[in-house]
């Protein structure tokens, strides 16, 4: 919880590779050609290889499709390319039990695999349920038998969106039906002596598919035989920054858990794509010494249990693991706007300019806080800047009066005591940087006596490895602060392992029943965009995956626009703060028959302006549906350029062309009242 151990997992065999164990963190992508045209399937196979693709998974969805793997697995073997591939199944035994003889993997979903007529919305009597097992086990037993006879490993692969009716009449669209319907699979498995699996959760809600992953560890590994490892992946993430945001900060939450063996970032863009963010993600990871570790993984769930049951006085977790809370925190006024409590999660952005340079720090200031063509509520609501001197100060007064209105909501920050007194009347936020090492002035406490117009941030500015001196120091003062009635606090910790440094500070805060709201700040110094995009969505967006932050700061090398929106992808990812159009859009595969990314941007530069609104945009129905139930609107394939729409799980429209299709999507949200005209 408060440092990376990594689980350690049975190495399972896949083609020339092994996964698990201390392997590396290996990097999948899936085809999006009809897997019965080999040129084009062997093509794109090839691009992947070239990019350093270490998994390629190819849709099965006949026995058509199951019988040309032969030829594509021949071609590529020929062309030098040992490359294992995955054989996607999701409805057909028949497809699964002919494509386990061409792959070194073979992965099946079961939520449709063998499984009766979806979204019937049927109560299951206690008889009804044992029965539709047996009929799953009856139907699955023959692939684990011939996966044996093959030499093939096995990913059982659920997905939020496609649950069984009989799951889900138990155990609801949730977290929960999820780990059960992978682990009867396994149950399966285990009783044949068949133990060369691997396990996904994906979903496309990133809380969902955190939880879901650190349920199954919790339950998987005190009920199986064995450790086994897990294929990590956000389904449906979309495109662009959203989608590589999103991806990062469910698989890299999970990687900071020290879960994860494998992963595939699902984007709505050329599956080549998808590599490089990949590797980005795993790097971290990948480092030997990271990879070690210094002691055994302990699961989040397990380590829970334990102090709960043993030793109920010792410290709680500062976060519920399997489910959201937002960590409860009072509310603090700050130019003119309330942060804590159940308020809006607000977002701070740090100005790049020096005060010295007043028509830059200007420009930027009024960039950041006004863009001329704001995307609704996509503005920086706070920006700081750093103050070094008496002449700064000066600066700092010149630039509040030329911004006029918008000069209250400019921070500061200093580190320096008589400098940062002088703030205190000046800004409306003014943060104290404590530096690990150097002795603290106790006349700081002192001064946070009485009225003052700014609120104080006090950041603890950490770059040690135990994330123990943070939280000891913050707590100290908090607990000074609290006997001496100040009110009007912040406290952050500025650490490249936010993530931990935060975790700890919200438990030692928790332990002594203090309430100050928490500033998850993070500074990103990489060269790289993709980088700077990966490593903050990450650190921060964990924290709030979690429930836990009041307001966002971030100080990246970004460009300003990248920067906000940055921070905007990253709460909405966390479904904290919605703040435009949410598009559930998958990265297509061989089942799509119509122009996906082409729909996919049509879409979005028509509907972008609906903030809050969910729309889901699915290649086909495999997940379709069951995807959507997050979704207030639906745009699925029906077949060849032919769409079916939905308003929910509810489909309202079928097979209608895909000439007319997003139009017709625009009537649905108007007719339903969710419709509202772009600026």
């Amino acid at each position: 919880m408060y440092q990376y151990r990594r689980r350690l997992t049975r190495e399972v065999p896949f083609g020339a590779l092994v996964l698990g164990g201390y392997q590396p963190v290996r990097v999948e992508s899936m085809t999006n050609t009809h897997t019965m045209d080999t040129v084009a399937t062997v093509a794109q196979c090839r691009r992947l290889y070239e990019a350093g693709c270490e998994i390629i998974r190819l849709t099965v969805p006949t026995e058509k499709d199951a019988e040309n793997l032969r030829n594509i697995r021949d071609q590529l073997r020929r062309d030098g390319i040992a490359t294992p591939l995955v054989a996607d199944i999701h409805f057909s035994p028949k497809a699964a039990l002919k494509a386990v003889e061409f792959v070194e993997n073979i992965r099946v979903n079961p939520g449709n695999y063998a499984a009766r007529p979806k979204f019937s919305s049927d109560e299951y009597s206690e008889e009804e349920y044992l029965r539709e097992i047996e009929h799953v086990r009856t139907e699955f037993t023959p692939l684990v038998e011939k996966a044996r006879q093959f030499g093939v490993s096995m990913r059982i692969g659920t997905n939020h969106g496609s649950l069984s009716d009989r799951i889900v009449s138990r155990f609801g669209n949730s977290p929960e039906g999820m780990v059960e319907a992978a682990l009867e699979f396994a149950r399966f498995c285990e009783e044949l002596g068949y133990y060369d699996i691997l396990f996904s959760m994906k979903a496309s809600n990133v809380r969902v598919m955190i939880q879901a992953y650190r349920l199954l560890v919790e339950k998987a590994d005190g009920e199986l035989k064995h450790a086994y490892p897990l294929h990590l992946g956000v389904t449906e993430a979309g495109d662009g920054d959203e989608g590589r945001v999103k991806s990062a900060m469910g698989i890299g939450a999970l990687l900071e858990d020290g879960l994860g063996d494998t992963i595939r970032v699902s984007l709505t863009e050329d599956p080549v794509n998808e590599v490089p963010v990949g590797f980005a993600i795993v790097k971290k990871y990948n480092d030997f010494q990271l990879v070690k570790g210094d002691r055994g993984h302990i699961p989040i769930g397990q380590v829970v249990e334990n102090r709960n049951r043993h030793n109920p006085s010792q410290e709680k977790p500062p976060f519920s693991p399997f489910s959201y809370q937002r960590r409860l925190s009072r509310k603090v006024e700050l130019a003119g706007m309330r942060v804590g409590g159940d308020e809006t999660v607000r977002v701070e952005t740090e100005l790049h300019t020096p005060l010295s340079k007043m028509d830059g720090v200007y420009a930027e200031a009024l960039k950041r806080l006004a863009p001329e063509k704001p995307q609704d509520a996509i503005r920086s609501e706070l920006v700081s800047v750093r103050v070094e001197s008496s002449e700064d100060l000066d600066h700092l007064e010149q630039l509040q009066a030329r911004l006029g209105d918008h000069g209250r909501f400019v921070a500061a920050s200093t580190g320096d005591l008589s400098l940062f007194v002088r703030l205190l009347d000046k800004v409306s936020k003014a943060r104290f940087d404590i530096v690990e090492g150097e002795r603290l002035d106790k006349e700081l406490l002192c001064h946070l006596k009485g009225e003052r117009l700014a609120a104080v941030e006090l950041c603890f500015l950490h770059e040690q490895a135990t994330a123990s001196a943070p939280a000891g120091v913050l707590l100290h003062l908090a607990e000074q602060l609290h006997r001496q009635g100040c009110e009007r606090l912040f406290f952050s910790v500025q650490s490249n392992d936010a993530l931990f440094a935060s975790r700890r500070l919200v438990q030692a805060f928790n332990s002594r029943s203090l309430d100050y709201p928490i500033i998850v700040r993070y500074r990103e110094s990489a060269s790289e965009r993709l980088d700077s995009l990966i490593s903050t969505s990450v650190q921060t967006g964990t924290l709030f995956c979690d429930g836990i932050g009041d307001m966002l700061a971030l100080q990246t090398g970004l460009s300003v626009d990248d920067e906000v929106n940055l921070a905007f992808n990253i709460l909405q990812g966390a479904r904290v703060r919605m703040s435009k159009t949410e598009f559930i859009s998958c990265p297509g595969c061989g089942r799509t028959y119509f122009e996906l990314e082409q729909a996919t941007a049509a879409i979005k530069k028509r509907m972008a302006h609906l903030k809050g609104l969910k729309i889901g945009i699915m290649g086909c129905i495999v997940n379709g549906p069951g995807e959507m139930a997050d979704a207030d609107f639906g745009y699925v394939g029906a077949g060849k350029n032919r769409i079916n729409l939905y308003v929910g799980r509810e489909c309202v429209d079928e097979n209608i062309s895909e000439q007319v299709a997003v139009d017709r999507l625009i009537e649905l949200v108007k007719e339903r009242g969710k419709w509202v005209d772009p600026a």
